[in-house]
């Protein structure tokens, strides 16, 4: 099975995507994952102005087989949390990489060289 790696992002092994722009950084999780988790009934995030730290876990995603913390894959501050995935959490599997956004971060820490690249998430994922 072959799942959808976007050129245009970071990973973590705990299949977690980021990408970048100016002054932000965004995060949802990978369509592996969402895949591994099957439907995902529940989501549990932080709130606008909370503090993250690069690998600390930061919410859960629940689906009819699994619970999975998530993992932040730099520390920052929270600056918006997509509410969507609050009253419809099945955004994340239908567009893990869109609409299924988790949050987004203003970046104290943006050292995304200590990300997968999307070759080497590709790699773990095969």
């Amino acid at each position: 099975m072959s799942f959808d790696v976007p050129d245009d992002r970071r990973y973590l092994e705990s299949h977690e995507w980021t990408t970048t722009d100016a002054d932000s950084v965004r995060i949802g999780i990978t369509d592996f994952a969402q895949d591994e988790l099957g439907d995902v009934v529940f989501v549990e995030l932080p709130a606008e102005g909370d503090e993250l730290e690069r690998g600390e876990e930061f919410g859960v995603v629940e689906s009819i087989k699994a619970v999975s913390d998530l993992v932040s894959p730099v520390s920052g501050t929270v600056t918006a949390v997509n509410e969507d995935v609050f009253d419809t959490p099945e955004l994340l599997n239908q567009d893990p990489y869109g609409d299924g956004w988790l949050l987004e971060l203003e970046p104290s820490d943006p050292d995304f060289d200590a990300l997968l690249s999307p070759e080497g998430y590709r790699a773990q994922i095969e």
